[in-house]
């Protein structure tokens, strides 16, 4: 049963940006992107959820056996997911340093 399928994207040109950066996302046939599934994969990238083999855990505790139901956990927990949101966004807005011309230049 055909759920939605794993998109990779380059962008080639763009004016705001560096060009030639390549994300991977999730894309659910009528949900869109798996927001729950990339909040997964950024926990595990930033250290916040801890991956053993197949599974997933958060602050100690079991969130589920493989990808899908680490997903589905997180959609059940919505606080748990709001807590893991801000602290990867907080984890990925540290590591970029402002552009020039930004607040601080007077």
């Amino acid at each position: 049963n055909v759920v939605g399928s794993e998109t990779r994207v380059k962008v080639v040109k763009n004016k705001i940006a560096a060009p030639f950066k390549q994300a991977e996302f999730q894309i659910l046939y009528g949900e869109g992107i798996n927001f729950y599934g990339e909040l997964v994969d950024l926990g595990v990238k930033e250290k916040l959820i801890e991956k053993a083999g197949a599974w997933y855990s958060y602050n100690g505790e079991k969130i589920g056996q493989g990808k899908a139901n680490a997903t589905t956990w997180l959609k059940e927990n919505p606080a748990t997911a709001k807590e893991i949101e801000k602290r990867v966004r907080e984890l990925l807005l540290s590591n970029q340093s402002a552009p020039p011309g930004c607040a601080g230049d007077g």
